[in-house]
């Protein structure tokens, strides 16, 4: 897909850091971190066990706050929201892709995906039409009233992809979404996030996996012990350039 030039910076972290108190001693699970992803991008943040993937996951998807820097969503510093306000924001921007799908055990298919459609005030009716929509999107269209117990890992997280669309988010946040599935499953996971980036949706994937974020991905943050170690990005020939990252604290 070709971008503007002039992209839309849609999520920013300036400066961030994220400390934890454990007794006497202060844990930096994110510190000085600088993060830009453009409208339309598809993004990977990468890095081993223990490197803050989680953290960032977390501040990046704004679902907390940072210990200190600035953290905004298409244009608006969250650190000045409250938290009822921060949640309505979040929940019309972005939507979320876990590894363990997280759905509600005792919701059908339809109405996991009808759940996130019901804090944003939309009526029942059409709740119902854009699930059963939606779940046909991701190839579910005969498993809409299916339990998840009744689905294979793959439709589960067909399931979780379609409830991230329940309100048409402009981006994708994606935490190991191939992580509990085999290799051809991950394999048609992805091409549907492929498919949606495709289609105009900002994708931020969170993985330990560097094959699968220079097959994805347009940009890869790679962090290590809490800071960014370097950036890739991949030109329109597919080629790839790294920067170093250093922090000036």
């Amino acid at each position: 897909m070709l971008r503007s030039m002039k992209a839309k910076t849609i999520i920013e972290l300036k400066d961030v850091a994220k400390h934890y108190q454990m007794g006497d001693s202060v844990i930096k699970a994110l510190d000085c971190v600088n993060i830009a992803i453009e409208k339309g991008d598809f993004v990977a943040i990468m890095g081993p066990s223990g490197s803050g993937k989680s953290t960032g996951m977390n501040l990046t998807g704004s679902l907390d706050y940072s210990t200190q820097g600035d953290i905004y969503l298409d244009g608006e510093n969250i650190e000045t929201l409250s938290e009822s306000e921060l949640a309505q924001v979040r929940g019309k921007k972005i939507g979320f892709i876990f590894q363990q799908f997280n759905l509600i055990p005792n919701l059908t298919a339809k109405e996991n995906v009808m759940l996130p459609m019901l804090f944003q005030d939309i009526d029942e009716e059409e709740r119902g039409e854009r699930a059963i929509d939606l779940l046909k999107l991701v190839e579910l269209g005969e498993r809409i009233d299916f339990y998840p117990r009744q689905l294979s890992g793959g439709q589960q997280q067909r399931v979780a992809i379609a409830r991230a669309l329940a309100n048409d988010p402009e981006v994708i946040l994606a935490d190991e979404p191939t992580g509990n599935l085999d290799t051809r499953t991950g394999e048609i996971i992805l091409e549907f996030l492929q498919k949606l980036n495709n289609q105009g949706k900002t994708i931020i994937m969170v993985t330990h996996d560097p094959y699968l974020a220079k097959k994805h991905a347009r940009k890869i943050y790679s962090l290590r012990d809490g800071r960014i170690e370097y950036i890739e990005r991949k030109d329109s020939k597919g080629r790839w350039t790294k920067s170093s990252v250093f922090c000036k604290k």
